[in-house]
């Protein structure tokens, strides 16, 4: 596998700071999107349009999927900037989808490229699933013989054919399920998953109302990630998955556990089928079948939801924006600098770098998995969809069959506190804490309001059925301080934990919660009490935190971002009007970066980067220029520390004197709703992988009878642990945020999409 990382600055020629022309002088890229549709389809297409008008290149939409190769004339379209101008916010596909049988045709592929060659394109981006990306590596392969028949039938000259010798090609996947193995997310997984979440919430207050069981059927035909992932996410009691075909005996089970969490207080309960879903004797599962089965054996009221084509719909996710850009402009680059012995890749995310697999590699490695299926191979089909995949099917496991629900006396006993700043996902790591950590045989305890509270001994014993909905809660419901011990307060916290017989420390939390621990350790000579293992994890909007690439709370809060900018920018494109959004994230610029790719925005300012009185100058007269020339709206995302004199305001006052009345400036602090809400799947997916992991660290030190200090968090692909010891060297302590942020490489990406050059 191949790693591509962002484009560096030296393959640009730059003016004004801006990129112009380069690599893609003299060159024509086609584009298309196949197969069935997906959030973030539209901004893969955006990105790949820009990108390559940026880097030199002409561009040509391709409408109705490969439909639109072999129809010709005005199926091929040139694009320009913008066309792509308001198309991040919509789901689907602006240029159209179509499954075309003509082209698994010689005769339907020969017509294809002589169409193509015709408008002298011989670069192609296709956008869709396995079954389109194959397709397109036939007609590569093919190409060289089909334009010598074209030349033979008289159909082209050779001169045409000469000056095209080969279809150079790069694949995105476009597909819900996320099944593409050798990426970790296909475009539209993550708005899917939205969609399947936001339903489980609302069907799990009405079903609790009623004392009901709900079973959710959502698509997946041979893969299980939307069932698994939001059975997770939404806290529910059992899923079906066509990766883990359920042993004999699998409706007593089921019943089973649902009569657990009745019987432990539980009002509702709900049940994920994914549509694919068999028995192992390869007998399809029904979503209709599930209900039969509860009200026959439990006697209860139970209702089906077939989410069905809802989940391809609505607006895409903040992640599919962003990523699908990222990918989208890494295409583009890797397109337009290819030749014609270069073999097609599909370009994918791993652990936050894009990825370019071997197209075929990657379509091979996908259809195995339905037939290690067939073939009872389940573990291996599960070891295709990744280590995640399979972390998290263990997880579920755990959490909806747990090994016991109580503990015995003299279990050891692990404290769980939350410090620093709020962040959505903090009840769900919690949730997840307690329930692993009690099925595991620890006693766990609850230590409101940070350590002002451990320090006033507000320590109590969580139960199984203390957190059972704590899944979708935003806020903290153990409480938080941002306070960090002062040395005369290390004594009454050593005698709490003393008193409270607390062997290990779980501090879910952001930078002040790592202060903390980090002094607790470095204070156990004096006080024996903080002899014991202690884990920090990741929890802040900021994304600032030593030791993890992703903080729980940030994508919720990119997410609340991208959703206010969507509105803002339908109000302002009404009106002529110049906006500068103000986000959260002090020095660092996480949030800011990636709101402003995600949403369109034309300028970022980040600490990182600094503003100066000349950038604030060029880029006042550009968009007074721009507006002059017929420009609708400008947007502009500010980290609120992006300089302490060039505020929000006086670049929204200068913007405003130099309008001469062509636009009218307004600003808006987003402020304290970006800490507010119900966490993202994917917070609640990654709070609940990191308490796991977290509390196998402190099992692991347990064992050995060690009382080591960690930090967990992603690294790339991975989950990862770092010695405490070592957090103040990964951090700028000045500005409180990581020496190496990854996401900064995509400033380039900013800028190749944001300013026609």
């Amino acid at each position: 596998m191949q790693v591509v990382t962002s484009v560096t600055v030296e393959a640009f020629v730059r003016k004004d700071d801006h990129m112009v022309d380069s690599i893609g002088e003299g060159k024509r890229i086609g584009i298309l999107t196949s197969g069935g549709d997906a959030q973030g389809m539209n901004a893969a297409v955006r990105a790949v349009v820009r990108t390559a008008i940026t880097l030199g290149a002409e561009v040509y939409a391709i409408f109705e999927g490969y439909q639109g190769m072999i129809d010709g004339g005005d199926g091929i379209r040139r694009f320009g900037w913008d066309d792509v101008g308001n198309v991040l916010h919509r789901g689907g596909t602006v240029i159209g989808t179509f499954r075309c049988q003509r082209f698994r045709e010689r005769d339907g592929r020969r017509i294809a490229a002589r169409n193509l060659v015709h408008s002298g394109i011989d670069r192609l981006v296709v956008i869709g699933g396995d079954g389109s990306l194959s397709g397109l590596d036939a007609f590569r392969a093919e190409w060289p013989e089909l334009l010598a028949e074209l030349v033979a039938a008289g159909e082209i000259e050779q001169s045409v054919a000469d000056a095209h010798p080969a279809l150079m090609i790069a694949g995105l996947v476009g597909s819900i399920d996320n099944d593409l193995v050798g990426t970790d997310m296909t475009i539209g997984a993550d708005s899917a998953l939205h969609r399947i979440v936001d339903a489980i919430d609302d069907l799990a207050s009405t079903a609790a109302s009623h004392q009901r069981s709900f079973v959710v059927e959502v698509m997946g035909r041979h893969c299980g990630y939307l069932a698994l992932m939001a059975a997770v996410a939404g806290g529910c009691d059992f899923v079906l998955t066509p990766e883990a075909p359920p042993a004999e005996g699998w409706q007593e089970r089921m019943c089973g556990e649902l009569a657990r969490g009745r019987a432990a207080g539980r009002r509702d309960s709900i049940v994920v089928v994914a549509e694919g879903a068999t028995d192992r004797e390869g007998r399809p599962i029904t979503s209709e079948q599930v209900r039969q089965i509860i009200e026959d054996r439990l006697g209860e009221d139970a209702r089906v939801t077939i989410l069905g084509h809802v989940q391809r719909g609505g607006t895409p996710s903040a992640f599919d924006r962003w990523c699908s850009t990222w990918l989208g402009f890494e295409a583009a680059k890797a397109l337009l600098e290819a030749d014609g012995g270069s073999e097609g890749h599909v370009f994918g995310i791993r652990g936050n770098r894009v990825a370019a697999v071997p197209l075929m590699e990657a379509v091979r490695n996908t259809r195995e998995v339905p037939v290690l299926i067939e073939q009872g191979d389940y573990a291996a089909a599960m070891a295709k969809r990744g280590d995640s995949f399979v972390t998290m099917a263990k997880l579920f496991g755990e959490l909806t069959e747990p090994s016991r629900i109580s503990v015995a006396e003299g279990a050891k006993r692990i404290g769980l506190i939350h410090a620093g700043g709020l962040a959505p996902g903090m009840n769900t790591a919690a949730r997840a804490a307690v329930r692993l950590g009690i099925s595991r045989g620890y006693t766990m305890l609850g230590i409101r309001d940070g350590f002002p509270g451990l320090r006033e001994g507000r320590v109590a014993e969580l139960s199984w059925g203390d957190v059972e909905a704590w899944t979708a809660d935003g806020g903290a419901k153990l409480g938080l301080r941002r306070t960090i011990p002062t040395i005369e307060e290390l004594y009454p916290i050593s005698r709490q934990l003393e008193d409270h017989h607390v062997d290990a420390l779980l501090m879910i939390g952001g930078w002040n919660g790592y202060q903390a621990v980090h002094l607790l350790h470095a204070e156990r000579d004096r006080y024996p009490a903080f002899r014991m293992p202690m884990v920090c994890l990741p929890a802040s909007i900021d994304n600032n935190l030593p030791g993890s690439e992703l903080a729980v709370g940030a994508d919720t809060a990119l997410n609340v971002i991208v959703e206010a900018i969507d509105r803002i920018k339908l109000s302002a494109s009404a009106t002529k009007r110049s906006y500068i959004v103000e986000t959260m994230g002090r020095y660092c610029g996480y949030l800011t970066l990636m709101g402003g790719l995600a949403g369109g925005s034309e300028r970022v300012y980040l600490h990182e980067e600094g503003i100066t009185l000349e950038r604030l100058n060029d880029d006042v007269k550009w968009v007074r220029s721009s507006f002059a020339a017929g420009r609708s709206l400008f947007l502009a995302v500010r980290n609120e520390r992006a300089n302490e004199y060039y505020t929000t305001d006086v670049i929204a006052r200068l913007l405003q004197a130099e309008a001469a009345g062509l636009y009218d400036v307004r600003q808006g602090v987003l402020g304290h709703q970006q800490q507010g809400g119900s966490p993202s799947p994917f917070d609640r997916l990654m709070a609940t992988r990191l308490a796991g992991h977290a509390l196998e660290k402190i099992a692991d030190q347990f064992a050995v009878g060690s009382d080591g200090s960690y930090l967990v968090g992603l690294a790339g692909a991975k989950i990862n642990d770092v010695p405490i010891e070592t957090m103040m060297t990964l951090m700028d302590r000045t500005y409180r945020r990581p020496r190496q942020q990854w996401w900064l490489q995509l400033r380039e990406v900013v800028r190749a999409v944001a300013e026609e050059p």
